[in-house]
């Protein structure tokens, strides 16, 4: 077992890389306005060179998979009982059906288009739960092959740039299908991608649509616990061909379990404030910095070998998920 000493020395350095990373990405996004999460990608891309060799190996391979996963888990403060019941269950069965209903679209857009199940799922669960931190999640535990990390960036790239797309689009959509401002706050909420830009579109419209598409976010979040656990279940006996095969991964992941109890615990109102406020902030620092790090892993050049089929499938799968929840709520009325 390494100490505590021996393990800051040999993590230590990658991991500081990836702090300085995620700093300079938090820097632009709050002066500029660039989505955080897309700055640290791109940026993290940029200094791909000190994840080949060095003393920054170990540790931005620790910030991509420990750090990482320790920000998923995190999330499970913002998760409550209370969410669940401020909806209603039609709007409640409307979100998991259509998270259940986009992942299967990305199995059979994948089966069509020539690509791999992997792909299907990674792309297919991020569009529909959560964006970064689901196909972060999903990554984790699916079985690894020679593309994982390739198929993760080209994911987490395509749904900040698909996100921040629809930030600006969607509003006028909803503008233009005369919705009112809860009708848009489900919507905006439904579809897009990532919290950060939910909470921007939907504010833009008004309060009511801000809080609106924040509370319905924050339900799809929910789902990445249940998902994530479905599908660790699911590929538990399959082998990875990064990992050691003598051992089969835990019936649920450690990250799954941390989420669910800290759900538990913020829905019993356990957790004061100050603590679901800190623990918020320290998820979003862990992710920016996973997502910095799982850049520094990835060439460039391997993102552009991911095909146009890949494009179009996420794309694909992000206008589905659109029509899905607008004819839902049609039928809900």
């Amino acid at each position: 077992m390494t100490s505590l000493p021996e393990a800051v020395t040999r993590h230590g350095p990658g991991f500081l890389v990836c702090a300085t990373v995620g700093i300079a990405a938090q820097f632009l996004s709050d002066h500029y306005g660039a989505p955080a999460m897309l700055m640290a990608l791109l940026l993290g891309i940029a200094f791909h060179f000190l994840a080949e060799e060095g003393r920054c190996v170990s540790g931005i391979d620790f910030t991509a998979k420990k750090v990482l996963r320790f920000g998923v888990a995190l999330l499970g403060v913002r998760i409550s009982v209370d969410l669940l019941l401020a909806l209603g269950p039609g709007l409640i069965a409307l979100l998991v059906l259509a998270i259940i209903s986009t992942i299967l679209f990305g199995l059979l857009g994948a089966k069509l288009l020539g690509r791999g199940w992997r792909l299907a799922l990674l792309t297919g669960g991020s569009v529909a739960i959560c964006g970064a931190s689901a196909a972060m999640a999903i990554a984790a535990v699916l079985p690894k092959n020679q593309f994982s990390e390739r198929n993760l960036i080209f994911t987490i790239l395509s749904v900040t740039v698909l996100s921040t797309i629809a930030m600006i689009a969607y509003p006028l959509v909803t503008s233009t299908l005369g919705l009112d401002h809860r009708a848009t706050g489900v919507f905006l909420g439904g579809t897009i991608h990532d919290v950060a830009q939910v909470v921007g579109a939907g504010f833009s419209v008004s309060e009511e649509t801000g809080e609106t598409a924040t509370l319905i976010k924050l339900i799809r979040v929910t789902m990445l616990a249940p998902v994530v656990l479905v599908f660790s279940l699911a590929f538990r006996n399959m082998q990875s061909g990064e990992a050691d095969t003598s051992k089969r991964p835990p019936l649920i992941p450690g990250f799954v379990v941390g989420f669910l109890v800290l759900a538990a615990l913020n829905s019993f109102g356990l957790l004061p404030q100050m603590v679901v406020s800190t623990a918020s902030d320290v998820s979003r620092w862990a992710l920016l910095l996973g997502i910095a790090a799982v850049g520094m892993k990835t060439a460039l050049k391997n993102i552009f070998d991911v095909g146009r089929e890949a494009v179009i499938l996420i794309v694909a799968e992000t206008l589905f998920l659109a029509v899905f929840i607008l004819v839902g709520m049609h039928y809900l009325g």
